[in-house]
């Protein structure tokens, strides 16, 4: 690490780099971070590649899902919690697909997503159909069977313990009317 906290500054990083913010994480092996003007709170992270690794953000939604992405570059605006990747640019979101492109812009509060092909082509998106919800158990019937299935196949293996015990011993059958 080269670098200071201190406002309007920037501090390099390099190596087996983490930046974690909630539940966001961005890895690489360079990554610059920009200090605002005014304090020491966070503008905006650069991390590039390097012929070893790409730059990589995941990070869990609100409803749980995960999101990752690579490319060349990262440049991610703490302020406005968008993330730019450019170059080879691959954007993935559990439950509702991905995207390939030269630039994606992502914005990680909202999950809203610009792709742009640049000279690579065209961006490509594939969306996952929606899941749809189970249909509701019938009158409640749903999970009784699931509990009374269970249930008898608990007391058979004791019940048929207690015979087994009782044909080999007689102390224990004529204790058990005694408990009854």
């Amino acid at each position: 690490m080269d670098g200071y906290n201190q406002p309007n500054s920037i501090s390099t990083f390099t190596g087996n780099v983490l930046i974690t913010q909630g539940t966001m994480k961005l890895t690489g092996q360079l990554a610059k971070i920009y200090t605002a003007k005014e304090d020491t709170s966070v503008d905006h992270i650069i991390v590039t590649a390097t012929p070893q690794k790409q730059p990589h953000i995941e990070q869990i939604d609100d409803n749980g899902n995960l999101m990752t992405g690579d490319a060349d570059q990262l440049y991610y605006d703490n302020v406005n919690s968008i993330a730019i990747l450019t170059g080879h640019a691959h954007v993935w979101q559990q439950n509702k697909g991905e995207s390939f492109g030269a630039k994606l812009t992502y914005n990680t509060q909202t999950g809203y997503m610009i792709g742009e092909s640049g000279n690579e082509g065209q961006v490509h998106m594939t969306f996952l159909p929606k899941q749809k919800p189970l249909p509701p158990p019938k009158h409640g019937a749903a999970p009784a069977p699931a509990a009374a299935p269970a249930k008898p196949a608990a007391k058979t293996p004791a019940a048929a313990t207690k015979p087994a015990s009782a044909s080999s011993s007689p102390a224990p059958a004529s204790s058990a009317p005694s408990k009854e």
